[in-house]
């Protein structure tokens, strides 16, 4: 706002804008004037003990002659901000979404156009550069015309008496208070006189009516004249031409009643009105005028959508008004937090990026319908950031349930969009399988998993060293393989037995605070802190899990989501900035090991590879189906992105009911499994994103560190014993002497190894050196060797046998398909 320094838009600037002959206010009508006024005031019983109009005010002159002057009047009007609209921008700065309680953006008088504002003096108050906060022979003549008919005839407000009006309802709290603001009677003048006078004394032209043409109603929602211009002309403020700004000043007077979309008739004849005025008032000439009069209104409408439903983003929309909405350094209430964002004219600078949005908006509304009875969902979070990508649901936001609608955000945490959640499955068994490496068990780690198995839950340990309390005994059973597996086979074949045994050696409390600290809502151990917790019995929302899973592709580095990045006031300085919250939770090379066993679930043999869901990139991922198959999830990701996709059984009123013989986007659903059901929908949005991820693979877990993990095992045959070793150690491996084999190799060089190089064992692993006593083995000539021992060498060439090692060892009968 323009303050009390020299005006911008003095009596010169506007043109000349002359008073037309026969409208002058000649000095020696003053006393006759103000005498008709007292007379009026008194009769009205306006003029009361202790109330005296400062006419010195009024007039702007000869103030200090007055004795009773305006600082004596109790007329202390606070002109408070103006509601103004708050844009929500995504990662590139594109606007997403418009907040607004009304539609207003504020412009400086400076970035107004002069035609705009010379049309506005003109039809509303052409003298007010000369006069003070009254327009005294408007004011009389408006007294007397009404006096005349019994009633509010014409009216004689100054443009400091109309700002001041507009002031006290656009201010109003109650129902009264607006009345009272909007009340025809001569003592709503009168207070508006009053605090006009006091505005004129504070503060200069040039503020007042830069407040005038912000604060104003243009109709159809448009308060002010920016938002105007965009409304009704496409345009700004600033650019407004001759034609569009008398169409603008002429809405003031009667915004419904000149509405140009509604009533354009009346609307042009209402801008030649001013046209004429200006005309009349020398700023143009006639003939200008009656130009500009045969043209048309030239309407270009735009519209500003308002909250979210109109989003393009409409659930991350509303995910970041209700993160501000929780944040108390926006206010003390939530109702306080709620009208900075709808009126404080903000701009907030959000983690969204449109084209992964696009791309997860495409791919759930292919597989999930909005009438379908089951609800699809899509989250993605930055590893290393925490900054949310996309959020996406197939349930649209509005009210038609019918439609298929919601109000509730099933892709957030209950406390930011209302939604209770979904299980999610087995994709919470990579929480027990970090906690397990965290605690030193190899991936090599040999279980057997039968079919099925039935353990008392008493013998698993919760915190402090405590066992669980129960009698009951837990019935496990497994829907993919059996047999005896190391963790690397178990995990990617997902075999519930398997880690029900494994919960037994890490115990219940490890995984449960573990994945508390990757940013799950856990907060009922009575009832989550169980031996199914690895089955994923408790409650969860794709966010959360794509944030927690996005601290595995970190490398344990843990960062809070983060919606928004920065907020800026009205005025475009940083009201306050949301920096990224991260901890370290998981050490990285447990992390590393984590990606190495999920990587496998994406690569051939694996689930989501034999579903299609491979990527350009590498990527590693973990499916999870829940008991009778109420929800499904495939959880995927690569070092720079993390998506966490569920589809889950719900009909219209939001009861959750299993997906097996529902039609799930068009397709029948048999048996939902995560890897056929909630993969696709994963793979699709992320077969798109791929082009822009860079290809960066995981780290590959150092063989040191991690005990158990697959490494191979480096061919040192040919080389001294000595020197084989030291290789084999650095791999990760332990070493013992095999003793000496015929080969052709030199003595005492290694002859080969057991397992044999090239093939894989888990770090750890003893590796038996066998050497060369220089004699070339000679294979018997009417028997084959088969003894218990090792098979010596080959011939001169190198390698040798490989009698132990594979690529997942621990082997397993074969899975029956599906994921689990």
């Amino acid at each position: 706002m323009v303050g009390n320094g020299q005006a911008l838009w003095s009596s010169r600037t506007l043109n000349g804008m002359s008073v037309p002959p026969g409208e002058r206010l000649p000095a020696y009508r003053v006393a006759s004037h103000l005498a008709v006024m007292a007379v009026v005031a008194a009769v009205m019983g306006v003029v009361v003990a202790g109330l005296a109009i400062p006419f010195a005010g009024v007039l702007g002159i000869g103030a200090k002659s007055i004795s009773h002057t305006v600082e004596s009047l109790p007329a202390k009007l606070k002109a408070e901000p103006l509601a103004q609209q708050t844009k929500i921008l995504d990662n590139r700065g594109t606007t997403i979404a418009t907040l607004y309680d009304q539609n207003r953006i504020n412009v400086p008088l400076s970035q107004i156009s002069r035609k705009m504002v010379k049309s506005i003096v003109a039809i509303e108050d052409y003298r007010f550069y000369q006069h003070g906060a009254l327009d005294l022979k408007g004011t009389l003549r408006a007294l007397i015309t009404n006096q005349a008919n019994n009633g509010v005839v014409q009216g004689g407000s100054s443009i400091t008496q109309q700002m001041v009006k507009m002031t006290l309802l656009d201010q109003a709290k109650t129902k009264a208070q607006r009345q009272a603001a909007t009340a025809d009677t001569y003592a709503r003048k009168l207070t508006e006189l009053r605090y006009a006078i006091a505005f004129e004394q504070n503060y200069s032209k040039d503020w007042i009516l830069e407040r005038y043409l912000n604060i104003a109603y243009y109709g159809d929602g448009a308060y002010g004249v920016q938002a105007a211009a965009r409304h009704y002309f496409g345009t700004n403020a600033k650019d407004l031409t001759w034609l569009q700004g008398a169409t603008l000043a002429g809405l003031v007077k009667n915004p419904s009643g000149y509405d140009p979309l509604t009533n354009p008739d009346r609307s042009i004849e209402r801008r030649n009105v001013v046209l004429d005025r200006l005309a009349q008032l020398h700023v143009m000439s006639q003939h200008k005028a009656d130009r500009l009069k045969k043209q048309p209104l030239g309407l270009h409408p735009v519209s500003t959508p308002n909250g979210c439903v109109n989003s393009t983003a409409q659930f991350f929309c509303d995910y970041v008004v209700s993160y501000l909405e929780h944040d108390r350094a926006l206010g003390k209430t939530v109702a306080d937090r709620k009208k900075l964002l709808y009126t404080g004219g903000l701009t907030i600078h959000t983690t969204i990026s449109l084209r992964d949005q696009r791309a997860a908006d495409n791919s759930v509304h292919k597989h999930v319908y909005a009438k379908d009875q089951a609800i699809g969902a899509l989250a993605m979070v930055e590893p290393g950031t925490g900054n949310v990508r996309a959020l996406s649901q197939s349930r649209p936001m509005g009210r038609d349930v019918n439609a298929g609608q919601t109000f509730l955000n099933y892709t957030v945490p209950h406390q930011y969009g209302d939604s209770a959640g979904f299980q999610p499955g087995s994709t919470f068994k990579a929480f027990v399988l970090a906690a397990a490496i965290q605690q030193g068990i190899p991936l090599s780690e040999m279980i057997h998993a039968p079919s099925q198995v039935n353990i008392p839950m008493s013998e698993y340990r919760v915190c402090d060293g405590q066992h669980f309390t129960s009698t009951d005994t837990w019935n496990v059973h497994t829907s993919t393989i059996s047999g005896t597996m190391n963790l690397y086979r178990g995990t990617q074949e997902s075999v519930n037995p398997f880690f029900a045994k494994l919960e037994l050696q890490t115990g219940l409390c490890a995984p449960y605070h573990l994945a508390q600290k990757m940013g799950i809502g856990l907060d009922n151990p009575a009832t989550e802190m169980v031996p199914s917790f690895t089955l994923g019995v408790a409650s969860v929302s794709p966010l959360e899990m794509a944030d927690a899973y996005a601290t595995f592709a970190a490398r344990g580095l843990h960062c809070d989501p983060r919606p928004v990045v920065a907020i800026d006031d009205s005025n475009g300085h940083q009201l306050k900035a949301y920096p990224e919250q991260c901890q370290q939770v998981i050490a990285a090379p447990v992390a590393d090991a984590v990606n190495d066993v999920l990587r496998g679930v994406q690569e051939p043999g694996g689930f989501g590879y034999d579903a299609g869901l491979g990527l350009s990139v590498p990527s590693a991922g973990k499916t999870g189906t829940t008991d009778r198959n109420m929800s499904v999830w495939f959880m995927g990701y690569t070092p720079s992105l993390c998506a966490a996709s569920m589809i889950a059984g719900a009909n219209k009123s939001g009861h959750w009911i299993t997906l097996n013989g529902q039609t799930v986007g068009g397709q029948y659903v048999y048996a939902a499994h995560g890897s056929t059901t909630a993969g696709p929908m994963w793979g699709d949005a992320m077969h798109v994103i791929q082009q822009w991820l860079p290809n960066t693979d995981f780290v590959a877990p150092n063989a040191n560190e991690i005990r158990g993990v697959l490494t191979t095992v480096p061919d040192v045959a040919g080389l001294p014993y000595d020197q084989a070793a030291a290789a084999l150690r650095q791999a990760g491996f332990h070493v013992a002497d095999g003793g000496y084999v015929n080969s052709s190799y030199a003595a005492d060089t290694v002859a080969y190894t057991s397992p044999s190089g090239g093939s894989q064992a888990g770090s750890g692993t003893t590796i038996l050196i066998y050497r060369s006593d220089g004699t070339p083995f000679v294979p018997p000539q009417k028997h084959h060797h088969n003894g218990p021992g090792p098979s010596p060498g080959p011939g001169p060439g190198p390698g040798g046998n490989k009698p132990g090692g594979n690529h997942k060892p621990g082997g397993g009968n074969t899975k029956p398909g599906g994921g689990h």
